[in-house]
């Protein structure tokens, strides 16, 4: 052996062993798509290609309400390259589609009721040919003046054969006649806010022998997809096929179903792959946004603060066509008052129809928008007994065991007046130094502010809550089936990892449960037993629940052996770091001994308990689970120029139990930087219903430089006892509540009223200074 193989033996035996990875349930590991997607290498759906592919584009409205007189496809269909040119008439199936309700036209065929709705599709051998066939389609419109404000929709003429109200929600709770010593009222507005998702859509579909078609999508929710594309196809559900691509990003149903539809229905009329990515113009006008909301409101409370009635009144704008605004009406109403104790309330609630853009599910529906008004009514109450925002809140929190005004006793742990006093106590942070090198650290940044001596410091505060899985009696279930052989798991379950973590999560359950570090979870497709959509935290609870059924069922089968050798029960046997032993010592063996060679396998399901639809006074069990956060914002603001600058945002949340520290530290982050964007800049304006500036440049997302100091102060783990695990979903309570917590802030820094999110500058600007 040469002097260097000695040294560098001698060298390897000398240098301390690697680090153990990161195992099991409470461990932070790290994503398997990790590396992937850092390279560059991860298979989104724009990245697809296929033999003989042919490429669509979308005809849409250019305007937001109007009459189809004619449409004349001549001139496109007889381009060069063009395969097939599809309308309202080429559509075999049902005509109409949605996520909620099937109240939408795959394409319009009479009347146009929304700015950039689907009017054509064309499939041509280049993108190119593709778009310009589309503009060749001829369409003459006989535009009507568009019903915009939600208001007017009450007396307007009726957009859609189902009328301009969608679902009316009339609260009712305790006595009407009660009234405070002391009443504030407020009329509070929330903008458009746009999912704005990571890629643009994008999707690929091929034809299959039997007459179906297979498509290649970024799907959140594949079954329900699936359903509703082979209905408006007219084929049966098992020929109609949905693999789901890589996904980038979700904070909201990812793929618009109107997109996915005109793609299977190209690949069926022409035989051939057709593949669609849509341009970001398109993505702005064809998924649903977050409901712009009018909110009215009046509380009474005693001359110690304590809360006696809350009287509401809340307008959801829906677009052109429902969606999932029944559903996101219900939680505005059922949390209306916020995680206060409330002995009376009475709330109206609607959703109406309009000619502006769609809404749907947007992370938070309903409850984000009620959140930022009812504290700012808590600001005011506040403000008029002199007493401090911050106790004003303790006074009224909720906790286990009280009763929501639906009627529902709050039976999950509930920690409330926890979570303020952890962010309340929390450090604030240091006053920046007024000198030219820290002018980044002003509002507006580098030659954007005023004059120093014009920025105010303000300290706000936000308490929200969310509900977990679906409401009033939705069926949520989840099938997973987990396999071993030659040491390694495979986990198949149709939950698609949307960023939530859940393959990680999956991972670390079969680790936990089986003591087998190599897992691998399945690509997802709808040959799958369904999991249901990505949101609320859902896969967390019913799909990660339904893979920890499964573990524990291919546990038996490995220990059943074994405890009978040894004339012991399972229970008596633990698994931990790869090894088996019972609980005298008499047994100790390996998992791979165990398994000598043998293939297990169990299949399990996990559904919840049931709930109920709300009555017809509001009242019903209507939610599974709740979760809760309180946040306190620290702002800069000038008040001169009406510039915002967000200092520091402390967070404390109610997580039940901590699976993976890091991914739940950014699940976090991420959702309190989503809620400084809806709080300060995303807006979508759409005046008189056009869609102005669609695009990343007119559309203000919050970049990193706008994110904020981010302190998460406490996580409160009191499990749920009827969560698998005993966690809670993270991602969207911190989304409701932040913004309200900003626009707290800003409130205390200027004393300007705040009742519109975004914040505008003018609404910032104190005068006479």
């Amino acid at each position: 052996m040469s002097n260097e193989a000695t040294t560098a033996t001698a060298a390897a035996e000398a240098a301390p062993a690697p680090e153990p990875l990161p195992h099991g349930l409470g461990s932070s590991l790290p994503a398997a798509d990790a590396r992937a997607k850092t390279e560059g290498t991860f298979p989104y759906a724009a990245d697809l290609w296929a033999e003989g592919l042919l490429w669509a584009a979308v005809l849409r409205s250019p305007h937001p309400h109007a009459r189809i007189v004619s449409i004349d496809t001549t001139h496109a269909r007889e381009m060069p390259g063009v395969r097939a040119v599809v309308t309202h008439e080429d559509v075999p199936g049902r005509p109409l589609y949605g996520r909620g309700t099937a109240d939408r036209p795959v394409f319009a065929s009479e009347v146009v009721r929304h700015h950039g709705e689907p009017i054509a599709a064309v499939a041509a051998d280049h993108p190119d040919t593709a778009r310009m066939a589309a503009a060749a389609v001829i369409v003459e419109y006989e535009v009507l003046d568009p019903v915009t404000d939600p208001e007017q929709a009450f007396q307007a003429e009726p957009l859609h054969p189902d009328g301009n109200l969608i679902r009316h929600i009339p609260l009712r709770h305790g006595d009407p006649d009660a009234a405070g010593d002391i009443v504030v009222e407020g009329l509070y507005r929330i903008g458009r806010q746009d999912p704005a998702p990571i890629g643009a859509e994008a999707g690929l579909a091929v034809p299959r022998p039997d007459g179906g078609v297979e498509l290649y999508l970024a799907s959140t929710d594949p079954h329900a997809d699936r359903d509703a594309l082979a209905a408006c196809y007219g084929l049966e559900p098992e020929r109609v096929k949905i693999v789901v691509t890589g996904v980038p990003g979700a904070t909201a149903d990812r793929e618009d179903q109107g997109f996915q539809l005109p793609l299977g229905l190209l690949a069926l009329r022409t035989g051939c792959p057709v593949k669609l990515t849509a341009t970001r113009e398109e993505s702005f006008l064809g998924h649903a946004h977050r409901h712009p909301t009018l909110l009215r409101y009046r509380h009474h409370a005693d001359a110690e603060g304590r809360l006696v009635k809350v009287e509401a009144q809340i307008l959801l704008d829906a677009g052109a066509y429902a969606d999932t605004s029944g559903e996101a009406l219900a939680a505005a109403v059922s949390f209306a008052c916020g995680p206060y104790v409330v002995p009376n309330a009475f709330i109206e609630g609607w959703a109406v129809r309009t000619n502006n853009p769609p809404s749907g599910h947007v992370r938070g529906e309903g409850a984000m928008q009620v959140c930022a008004a009812y504290e700012a009514q808590m600001d005011k109450l506040a403000k008029k007994l002199g007493l401090d925002p911050a106790e004003l809140r303790l006074r009224n929190v909720m906790a286990t065991g009280d009763v929501l005004p639906t009627g529902q006793t709050v039976t999950c742990p509930a920690p409330v007046a926890e979570l303020l006093q952890a962010v309340r106590e929390h450090p604030l942070p240091p006053l920046p130094k007024d000198t030219p090198e820290e002018e980044w650290l002003l509002p507006g940044g580098p030659e954007g502010a005023g004059e120093p001596g014009a920025v105010r410091r303000g300290v706000g505060y936000g308490l929200g809550m969310v509900h977990m899985l679906g409401a009033e009696g939705a069926d949520e279930v989840s099938t997973a089936t987990v396999k071993v052989q030659g040491g390694v798991a495979t986990v198949l379950c149709a939950a698609v990892e949307t960023g939530q973590g859940f393959t990680t999560l999956a991972r670390q359950i079969v680790q936990e449960t089986l003591g087998i570090d190599e897992v691998h979870v399945a690509p997802v497709d709808t040959d799958q037993p369904p999991a249901g959509a990505g949101c609320r935290g859902r896969h967390t609870w019913v799909s990660g629940g339904a893979v920890e059924r499964a573990a524990k069922m291919v546990r038996t089968q490995l220990l059943q052996p074994l405890a009978h050798k040894f004339g012991m029960s399972t229970e008596l046997l633990q698994i931990t770091d790869g090894k088996i032993t019972s609980y005298d010592g008499v047994l100790s063996t390996t998992v791979t001994e165990a398994l000598d060679g043998k293939e297990l396998w169990a299949t399990a399901q996990c559904r919840p308990h049931p709930t109920e639809p709300l009555d017809g006074a509001g009242q019903g069990d209507a939610f599974v689970g709740l979760a809760f956060c309180a946040i306190r914002a620290v702002v800069d603001v000038d008040i001169e120029l009406g510039s915002v600058r967000v200092v520091e945002l402390a967070v404390a949340q109610d997580v039940g139990r901590v699976l993976n520290p890091a991914q739940l530290a950014s699940r976090i982050e991420a959702g309190v930087t989503q809620g400084v964007g809806i709080a300060l800049t995303e807006n979508l304006r759409t005046p008189r219903g056009l869609i102005r500036h669609p695009d990343l440049t007119g559309y203000a997302l919050p970049t990193a430089l706008d994110a904020p100091d981010i302190q998460i102060v406490k996580l409160v783990e009191e499990r749920d006892v009827v969560a698998p695990f005993g966690a809670k979903a993270v991602s969207a309570v911190p989304v409701v509540t932040s913004p309200a917590a900003v626009a707290s802030a800003v409130r205390a820094a200027t004393g300007r009223a705040v009742n519109r999110l975004p914040i505008r500058p003018q609404a910032a600007v104190v005068t006479g200074q």
